[in-house]
């Protein structure tokens, strides 16, 4: 049985092995990426199957603030590309949603007005001092107060002059997909060289750069120097994939709770983080099938330890560590310091949670060990973190009494996320 109070919502413990066929909405990543692309495109772009939810409807927002326009058709977006030249001052709702903190400031200065940038309190926390300062270096005027995070603002003079700049992108790789993905539009275009080694999330990296294809730009990169000359962008109609790391939770009961999940949709080939899910699950011991409808994982009775780099992949690393509380023996999550730069710190709230279930979760330097303990109900804080609501949903699976904080904070991703949880049981 699953209830929900104003501030808590009881999930659901399995009371046998799964049979459950599931649809994930649009990839947040992709989506917000084809929006800031068609408002820089030269013409009207169909987005088809976008994600709906708070950060994509952020988006959105702040596209509009910025003179592009939008109209829902059915289930699809139509995105109408920014208007130069418009004065007066306006502002950017935002939110906790670093999408839209990092890639639209360069919209901004692309526009004639003042733009000031806010939202949540937790975004003011993010990292996003390295993006500001690379932005500035390459002709964006840009008044931070030397706080080198939200609120700022950037005041647009028709253009960025582009060229060649140095970024330290450790903290996050949307700070190197935010100047990619404006490039085209740059009067030189840009180019682009890493400080501090590789960033994180390598595959939102060839994200950015296989949607930058597919609006008609021409990426470059050798090794970690980056290209994006000048161009003309246009894509009339985009279609979204599926969100696979919002798959992750459904994927993950298969192994926690038994039985078979199904995934419809799942791309035979993608870009995505979460397409690592596949190999990660048979890491553990489990049994996945990819095929043309989509992706079955079928639970193999038990959950193996394991040590696992998850630098590429950190978004996964909520429920993953929530699946390893489960497994057959001890295990390690590492290369995943940047979480702590997150909705929240991650791995703090993580190590505190799932310890204060009976679990045993030490922060390392750069992740977390797990040793699994007899678990037990009680309250599972979120932090208004997204991720942190689909951990906690795993561990009910088979932890009578779990009390999830703020389930309406996985609106960020999937609204929809409760019901869709509840009707596989």
């Amino acid at each position: 049985m699953a209830g929900n109070t104003a501030d808590t919502w009881a999930a659901p413990t399995a009371d046998g092995a799964l049979d459950a066929t599931v649809r994930v909405p649009g990839s947040k990543s992709i989506t917000n990426r084809a929006y800031v692309l068609a408002a820089l495109a030269a013409e009207p772009t169909l987005v088809r199957k976008p994600l709906d939810s708070r950060d994509a409807r952020l988006m959105l927002g702040a596209l509009s603030a910025l003179d592009a326009s939008w109209a829902q058709e059915g289930e699809n977006v139509l995105v109408r590309p920014l208007v130069p030249g418009l004065t007066g001052e306006v502002s950017v709702a935002l939110g906790n949603a670093g999408t839209v903190a990092r890639f639209t400031p360069a919209l901004a200065a692309l526009s004639s007005r003042p733009v000031f940038f806010d939202g949540d309190e937790a975004i003011r926390r993010r990292p996003i001092a390295p993006l500001l300062r690379a932005l500035s270096d390459l002709g964006a005027d840009i008044d931070d107060g030397g706080r080198g995070a939200p609120p700022f603002t950037v005041r647009g003079h028709g253009g960025i002059a582009g060229g060649k700049v140095e970024l330290d992108s450790s903290a996050s790789s949307q700070f190197l997909s935010a100047l990619l993905l404006a490039a085209p539009a740059f009067d030189s275009g840009v180019t682009v060289r890493l400080l501090g080694g590789t960033p994180p999330s390598e595959p939102h990296i060839a994200m950015t750069l296989d949607l930058l294809r597919r609006f008609g730009a021409a990426p470059e990169r050798s090794g970690t120097e980056f290209h994006v000359p000048p161009a003309r962008l246009s894509c009339p109609d985009y279609t979204v994939e599926p969100d696979l790391s919002t798959a992750a939770p459904f994927v993950a009961a298969a192994a926690v709770a038994g039985g078979r999940v199904r995934i419809e949709g799942w791309p035979g080939q993608t870009t995505q983080p979460g397409d690592w899910l596949r190999g990660l699950l048979a890491e553990l011991g489990q049994r996945v099938e990819l095929d043309a409808d989509g992706l079955t994982v079928t639970g193999a009775g038990g959950i193996s330890g394991a040590r696992l780099d998850l630098h590429e992949v950190g978004e996964l690393t909520p429920v993953a560590a929530a699946m390893l509380c489960f497994a057959d023996g001890p295990s390690v999550i590492s290369g995943v310091a940047h979480l702590r730069g997150h909705e929240t710190d991650r791995l703090a709230a993580l190590a505190t949670e799932l310890s204060s279930l009976g679990a045993r979760v030490t922060e390392t330097g750069d992740g977390l060990e797990i040793t699994p303990a007899p678990l037990h109900g009680g309250l599972f804080r979120t932090y208004d973190d997204h991720r942190l609501v689909m951990a906690a949903a795993v561990l009910a699976l088979r932890v009578p009494g779990i009390e999830i904080e703020n389930p309406a904070t996985v609106g960020k991703t999937f609204p929809g996320f409760a019901d869709t949880w509840q009707a596989m049981f």
